[in-house]
Order: C-alpha cells, then sequence, then structure tokens
C-alpha cells in the first residue's frame, strides 16, 4: 500500500513537471511574439499616417509613401492565389477522393510535394527569372512573380486541404453515396463544405506567405516603384520595398520609413491571421 502511495506521489510529480515544461515553453513562445511586435509597433507607429499610407513613392525629397507597395502587393497576392488555389485544391481533390491508396502516382506526387514544401525561396526565384521572365518572356513584371509564387504556396495548399479532406467522416461519403447521390455531387455539395475551414485556413496561410516572401518577387517583379497598369509590369511589393530600405539605412528618415513599413507589415499579418481564425470558425457554425 505504501509502495502505491509513492508511485502514485512520483507520477504526480512527472506530470507536474512536464506540465512546468509545456507551460513554459508557451510563454517563452507567446514572449518572443509579443516582443517582437512590441518592438516593431514602438518604433513605426509614430511614423505612419494617411499620408504615408496613401501617397507615391520617389526618391526625391522626403515624400516615401508606400501605396504605390501596397497595391503591388495585393495584385500579387491575387494573382499568385488564382492560379494555385485551384490547382491545389483539385490535386488534394484528386488525392483523396479518387486515387488509389497506396498506388505509385499518389505516392510519386506527395514526394514531389514535400520536396517543393523543403527548397529554399531564393531557388523559387532563380527558376522564375529564368523561364517566366527570360524563356517566356514575360519581362520583371507582375505575372512573372505571381506564377512563382504559386509554385511557392502549392505545396502548402496541397497538404492543408489534403488533410482537411481526409478529416470528413466516412460516413458522409458512405450516407452520400447510399442516397443514390453521384461522387461530384457528393465531393461538391457535402465533402468540399465539411473541409472549407481547412481549405479557407491554407488559403489565408498562402497569402501571408506571398506577402512575406522578397527573393522569389525581386528576381522576377522586379523593384519599380510604382502603380503597375497591368499585370505584364514591374512593380515593389511591401516586402521587397522594406528589403530595398534597410539597404540604404543612412539617415533618421530612412530608418523611420524602415520601420513604418515594418508596421504596415505586420499589422497586416496580424489582421490575416485574425480573419482566418474568424471565418473558419464561420464556417465551423455553418457546417455543424
Amino acid at each position: 500500500m505504501a509502495l502505491q502511495g509513492t508511485n502514485t506521489q512520483k507520477q504526480q510529480m512527472k506530470d507536474k513537471i512536464a506540465m512546468s515544461l509545456i507551460w513554459s515553453a508557451a510563454i517563452v513562445t507567446v514572449g518572443f511574439l509579443i516582443w517582437v511586435v512590441w518592438y516593431i509597433l514602438s518604433n513605426g507607429l509614430s511614423h505612419v499616417d494617411w499620408k504615408f499610407i496613401t501617397s507615391d513613392y520617389t526618391t526625391i525629397g522626403q515624400e516615401s509613401g508606400i501605396w504605390p507597395m501596397i497595391v503591388s502587393t495585393l495584385y500579387m497576392v491575387a494573382a499568385s492565389i488564382g492560379v494555385a488555389a485551384p490547382l491545389g485544391i483539385m490535386t488534394a481533390i484528386y488525392l483523396t477522393e479518387y486515387a488509389k491508396v497506396g498506388s505509385r502516382l499518389v505516392k510519386v506526387i506527395r514526394f514531389c510535394t514535400e520536396s517543393l514544401a523543403g527548397i529554399p525561396s531564393i531557388i523559387y526565384g532563380l527558376f522564375g527569372m529564368t523561364f517566366f521572365v527570360v524563356v517566356m518572356g514575360f519581362g520583371y513584371s507582375i505575372l512573372s512573380g505571381a506564377l512563382t509564387l504559386s509554385i511557392l504556396i502549392l505545396p502548402v495548399i496541397i497538404r492543408t486541404t489534403e488533410e482537411a479532406l481526409m478529416a470528413v467522416p466516412q460516413t458522409y461519403r458512405e450516407g452520400s453515396y447510399g442516397l443514390g447521390a453521384s461522387k461530384i455531387y457528393t465531393i461538391w455539395r457535402l465533402i468540399l463544405p465539411s473541409a472549407m475551414p481547412g481549405i479557407v485556413t491554407s488559403i489565408i496561410l498562402s497569402v501571408g506567405r506571398v506577402i512575406g516572401e522578397s527573393a522569389p518577387v525581386f528576381m522576377t517583379a522586379g523593384m519599380v516603384a510604382r502603380i503597375p497598369e497591368s499585370m505584364f509590369d514591374s512593380g515593389r511589393t511591401l516586402t521587397v520595398h522594406l528589403y530595398k530600405l534597410t539597404q540604404e539605412l543612412y539617415t533618421i528618415h530612412e530608418w523611420n520609413q524602415a520601420y513604418a513599413t515594418a508596421t504596415i507589415l505586420i499589422v497586416i499579418v496580424l489582421v490575416i491571421n485574425l480573419l482566418t481564425k474568424i471565418i473558419a470558425s464561420r464556417f465551423n457554425t455553418a457546417t455543424y
């Protein structure tokens, strides 16, 4: 009886130690996030105003707005997601709903997806500059950058969507087929709506990845600080603009502009993460 009590106390002690380590890891992680966000916002918020957001950028004088960079970033996000999302979602549907489990083709596709996810982004930039800019003749343009980034984010969309589809209970499919519904009807009207929270999450995460990339963008889309008139015009995204500013930190004004641009990027990323939670929760409510 005494031995059993000793074992119980040891187990409780181990549980407390494990819980302490878990809480410590969580606090450190949250602490780093709060520290980074506070440091950037405390140095940049005072230099952000409406004129800074909506005015054009020029290297002459003190005019250094970021509106062209915001427009270029939006173009880049819309184009890259417009290409990658349909391809990624349809590939995930094939892998989970049509392909034979354990087939060689499925293994090849998943191996390629995992390999693409591990390639450094600068390699994507080199490929995009060689293929889209030179071989395809698109030049340094929003289109070249968007096509390059669509390849970069494709593994994220495929894997996340695939996991979301696999999480849908098999009984949903069996019940639909039992009622006489076709496969495509079951996928379109039952499986996809049930997996929509995971699909939306994958798209929003990909948007954040597109916004945060710099190397593939300036190697394919260029660094022209003006509003692109079409997809074939060059442009400078916010991340590339911040990279350019960090190469020219010679005056206090340039430091302030760098912190202000970083502040805008931080706010955009935080808003995207918040929208992810809201949209996913809405789809969960609508589904169940």
